[in-house]
């Protein structure tokens, strides 16, 4: 009986062995290079987010502001580049004339002096608003930028086209599979390496139909982010990835990062030979939304000489902090 005791915990002693051979960071490769800053929505302005909903209006709850730039516009993406972003993100919508509009809401009710559902207006129409127009910071006795924000909303080819040597995060904003074709017509009329400079995430309809028609480009969807981080503590212990880790952009909290297999560098060298691009964002508390790395502190929590990408709302902060 002790023989068979003794046998069975020197068999679990070398699984474990193996195991922590096979996962621990400390024999692998260190990834060389320096962080990779996305800026979330290029610079904007930040706002309240206790108890956010998708349908809540951002812009009537803007903090007191730091600066005069506009989401999703194109001086805030140059300044987001000039403040040290890799990569910029930025939210689509189909329009009625057949291009897309460069815009962060649903609906055009918030921001902008228009009204309805951003999807349903001509492109040429939007042009025409004013998307400072909804800003306050004092509950409506003031708007900063109301008439500052005319002809501001740009359009994705506009965007590529000033910016043609820059990488892009592209999120679509619907669950829609057919804007998931259209935004693939776009893609596929770029060249090889435009395309490896864009990302694209956003619903699993349109995120599955862009896998299909341009499966070149890196993606993200709610069930691929899901799939990943689930399957790959479940069983990535391996070595062996889900599909969902494989071709795509990945989000990790900071929080959560120091609980998967081989965290930071055998973990980031396995999905960067997957194919797949690794960005940490904030503390995940449950509910809907992340934040970013946004501050010193969030920052410090990230392994020494980290190399892959850090997602934040915050790029002139970061920027300057990893200058």
């Amino acid at each position: 009986m002790g023989r068979k005791l003794f046998y069975g915990a020197a068999a679990v002693a070398l699984a474990a062995a193996a195991i922590y051979l096979n996962n621990t960071s400390l024999l692998a490769e260190h990834r060389p290079g320096k962080p990779v800053l996305l800026a979330h929505r290029g610079i904007a302005q930040r706002f309240d987010e206790t108890d956010l909903k998708n349908d809540t209006c951002t812009a009537s709850r803007m903090l007191p502001p730091k600066h005069d730039y506009l989401e999703n516009t194109i001086r805030s993406m140059q300044a987001g580049f000039a403040a040290g972003a890799d990569i910029v993100e930025i939210d689509v919508h189909p329009t009625t004339d057949g291009q897309f509009a460069v815009f962060h809401d649903w609906t055009l009710d918030c921001r902008t002096d228009g009204h309805g559902i951003t999807r349903e207006h001509a492109m040429a129409d939007m042009k025409k608003l004013d998307i400072g127009y909804g800003y306050t910071a004092d509950g409506g006795k003031s708007f900063p930028f109301r008439g500052r924000g005319i002809g501001m909303m740009p359009t994705l080819a506009q965007v590529l086209s000033t910016f043609p040597d820059r990488r892009f995060l592209i999120n679509i904003k619907s669950r829609d599979p057919s804007e998931g074709e259209k935004l693939a017509g776009v893609l596929n009329g770029l060249s090889a390496a435009r395309r490896a400079e864009i990302i694209v995430y956003g619903g699993d309809a349109p995120i599955d139909v862009i896998r299909q028609r341009v499966p070149d480009i890196k993606t993200a969807s709610r069930q691929s982010l899901k799939g990943c981080l689930t399957g790959y503590i479940g069983y990535g212990w391996t070595g062996l990835l889900p599909d969902a880790c494989k071709q795509r952009m990945m989000l990790v909290p900071i929080n959560i990062a120091p609980w998967l297999w081989g965290w930071p560098d055998r973990f980031l060298n396995r999905m960067a030979d997957a194919g797949t691009e690794v960005f940490v964002l904030g503390p995940y508390r449950g509910g809907e939304f992340s934040t970013g790395i946004d501050d010193p502190a969030q920052l410090a929590r990230l392994p020494q000489n980290y190399a892959a990408g850090i997602w934040t709302n915050e790029i002139e902060t970061i920027g300057r902090l990893l200058e």
